[in-house]
């Protein structure tokens, strides 16, 4: 146990913060964090938009539904960035097709996803809260628009930062148990019954966003969010809008 994994283990989900401004020498260090983290093939292809335009954190936090969004002190929107590579090729003469397909999207996916969760533990030891923001996400053409985000590029996760005003009660997590496995999947005759402790702990459990109000059991989110209201955020035609070739 050190202080890096104290910090990991503590992380909470943080929505409101102080009126304090993160110092730009603190918010240059995160950068340099995130530019040190891992990338496939070394090509680099993840970036941040860092939104400070009130009127375009405004849009964000109306498409994410959550209007703390718009008062975050640090909004930060992780962006696959293919349009270099593009671009260099189209400089040097190369043919562009190779930079657009599948598997280029899907590493400069991935190396955003890795950048955001990267400065995030960077940024929790600095003693600032952090929030992931799949939300921007809820409206893929109206953030590309509010991004004035060009081809071969696309958003990934959102994020805020500043400094924590509030403190949750520590999430629950299911017990490792149930997610690592050894060599091969295994699970058990019902995930239902598996999950019956797991459940009744997050009975248990107060989320800030519905004070007073006990959250649903795990299970029953499932339900109620993957059948109840299926997701109709279908991300395909908007990738290949961006330029991307799916091979669809």
């Amino acid at each position: 146990m050190n202080e890096t994994i104290r910090t990991q283990l503590a992380h909470r989900t943080i929505r409101e913060f102080t009126a304090e401004p993160i110092p730009e020498e603190t918010m240059q260090t995160l950068f340099d964090v995130a530019m040190r983290t891992s990338t496939s093939r070394g090509f680099q292809q993840a970036a941040f938009i860092r939104v400070k335009d009130q009127s375009k954190r405004d849009e964000l936090a109306r498409i994410g539904n959550q209007p703390y969004i718009a008062r975050a002190p640090e909004l930060l929107v992780g962006i696959a960035d293919v349009r270099r590579a593009i671009r260099i090729l189209d400089e040097r003469g190369a043919d562009t097709a190779q930079a657009a397909n599948m598997s280029a999207f899907r590493e400069a996916f991935t190396d955003t996803l890795l950048m955001i969760q990267n400065m995030s533990v960077a940024a929790e030891s600095l003693g600032l809260g952090v929030t992931h923001l799949g939300s921007v996400l809820n409206d893929y053409a109206a953030t590309i628009k509010v991004l004035e985000l060009p081809k071969y590029t696309f958003p990934v996760l959102g994020m805020i930062l500043g400094y924590p005003n509030q403190d949750p009660q520590l999430k629950p997590r299911m017990a490792a148990t149930l997610r690592v496995h050894t060599d091969t999947y295994q699970e058990p005759e019902s995930w239902t019954d598996a999950l019956a402790d797991y459940d009744e702990e997050m009975h248990t459990y107060y989320d800030l966003r519905e004070a007073n109000r006990r959250v649903d059991r795990f299970t029953d989110q499932i339900v109620r969010k993957f059948i109840e209201a299926p997701s109709e955020r279908n991300p395909l035609p908007h990738i290949q809008a961006q330029g991307f070739d799916l091979g669809l």
